[in-house]
């Protein structure tokens, strides 16, 4: 069985365009990289025990340090590379990057040295329009952008 991962793209409409909210991967693998290093807020979960919803929600909180209200508009699952399904819903919601906090994970670092270190899951958040954002975002997530541009094309000009 693949593994399952679940979250939330947040946008909000500002000066005339929307904009949506990624996440950069924390850790010493992503520290100096920038394109292809952002993400949207997600996470792993076990079917059996929690909806998806209910993931996406646990994990956007964990992630960031904020509950969105809602209403979540679902875009739908997509199989990722490594055969990972990931389901995502869309909030309108702002949220002011320098209130974001992220939960940490440890890992043995530098490798092979016996000292375990510890990383945020996200190292900053920052909002991007939608055509920067499809040059930052992990590519296995692009699709993600598209079809909450098809979710927006009855409102504003993107």
């Amino acid at each position: 069985m693949s593994k399952c991962s679940a979250g939330i793209l947040l946008f909000r409409y500002d000066q005339e365009r929307y904009q949506v909210l990624l996440g950069h991967m924390g850790g010493p693998y992503w520290s100096k990289k920038d394109e292809g290093a952002w993400v949207i807020p997600k996470g792993e979960y076990d079917p059996a025990i929690e909806s998806p919803l209910d993931a996406a929600k646990r994990e956007f909180e964990e992630e960031t340090g904020f509950v969105p209200v809602g209403p979540y508009h679902d875009l739908g699952e997509l199989k990722q590379k490594g055969g990972k399904m990931i389901a995502i819903w869309a909030v309108e919601e702002d949220l002011d990057p320098n209130t974001f906090r992220s939960n940490h994970f440890e890992m043995e670092w530098p490798p092979r040295s016996g000292q375990m270190k510890s990383f945020p899951e996200l190292d900053r958040v920052k909002w991007f329009s939608i055509p920067e954002a499809r040059q930052s975002i992990l590519k296995s997530q692009e699709p993600m952008l598209e079809r909450l541009r098809h979710y927006l094309s009855d409102a504003h000009t993107l």
